[in-house]
């Protein structure tokens, strides 16, 4: 259990990063027919003819009260340095819906899982990821998708992971790609990225187990849902994540590097003193810049 400063400045860093009104968008373009199948697009603020393209997974443990919103700040922060941006909402977990046939109990159908909701949540993702060339060059066209980057928060960054390794997917896979993404990289921000070293560990209430169906589907969908299991993905990625992050702790991220070191790929992690889980995507928080920067390097 976190001691109470610990628990204190958790909660601080938390209400700071909330405490940013939204931004509005410059356009909004639908992906699909849900209304959580949508885009926000926010144009670089600054004179750059032609800007590297960030697309933002936001987080929330993958459940429906946390939307696209709360990341707002952050994408207008990003534009502001110079970047287009590309906010994506997908389907989260919370509301009552009828399981797919694979994902009913014996008996009867049961609820969603209130993390996440199989296959919904990675349908989603991948048909934006699939969406987005046409929707940017209509409504950013300063855009330079030669050199997009993909970054997520939280559970936005196990599904920033996971969209860049759909080419390293399970054959059958229906969001398989049949090579890497065209991305210059991932900067993936204190990443629920490995997710089984994220349940024994019970992060935001073992919202990994619930993202898979629970504990009898767990072992079966893995496969095809963990960035760990994903490996190689030949793309350069880069974590960042606090030292003192209380909700998805140092060791998730670790457990990733070595398990891409264990691939033979290199994966960076840069790890940030004093600074817990919100700071990533805070526009007063040190911690953003180095996340800007992170993603600058890999842009530019």
């Amino acid at each position: 259990m976190p001691d109470d400063a610990a628990a204190a400045r958790a909660a601080a860093e938390e209400e700071s990063a909330f405490a940013h009104p939204p931004v509005d968008p410059d356009a909004t373009a639908a992906y699909g027919d849900h209304p959580d199948q949508v885009i926000d697009f926010y144009v670089p603020r600054t004179d750059t003819p032609l800007a590297p393209l960030v697309v933002v997974l936001h987080g929330g443990a993958w459940r429906a009260p946390y939307d696209r919103r709360h990341v707002t700040p952050f994408a207008d922060f990003l534009a502001r340095r110079g970047f287009a941006v590309a906010n994506v909402e997908y389907r989260r977990g919370g509301e009552p819906q009828i399981p797919a046939q694979n994902t009913g109990s014996e008996g009867g159908a049961a609820p969603a899982p209130p993390a996440g909701r199989w296959p919904d949540t990675f349908d989603d993702v991948a048909a934006a990821m699939d969406a987005l060339p046409a929707l940017a060059r209509e409504l950013l066209p300063r855009a330079d998708q030669r050199r997009t980057v993909l970054t997520g928060h939280s559970a936005g960054g196990h599904l920033a992971l996971w969209a860049a390794a759909r080419h390293v997917l399970p054959a059958g896979a229906p969001w398989r790609l049949d090579g890497p993404a065209p991305l210059r990289g991932v900067v993936a921000l204190a990443p629920i990225a490995d997710l089984a070293v994220a349940e024994k560990l019970d992060v935001c209430g073992n919202a990994s187990l619930q993202l898979l169906g629970g504990q009898d589907r767990f072992a079966e969908r893995q496969p095809y849902a963990d960035p760990a299991l994903l490996l190689p993905t030949g793309i350069a990625t880069t974590l960042v994540q606090g030292r003192a992050d209380l909700d998805v702790p140092q060791a998730v991220a670790e457990a990733y590097a070595d398990a891409a070191a264990k691939a033979g790929e290199v994966v960076g992690l840069t790890l940030l003193e004093d600074v817990g889980h919100f700071p990533l995507i805070d526009p007063a928080a040190d911690a953003c810049a180095v996340v800007a920067e992170e993603i600058a390097q890999l842009a530019w």
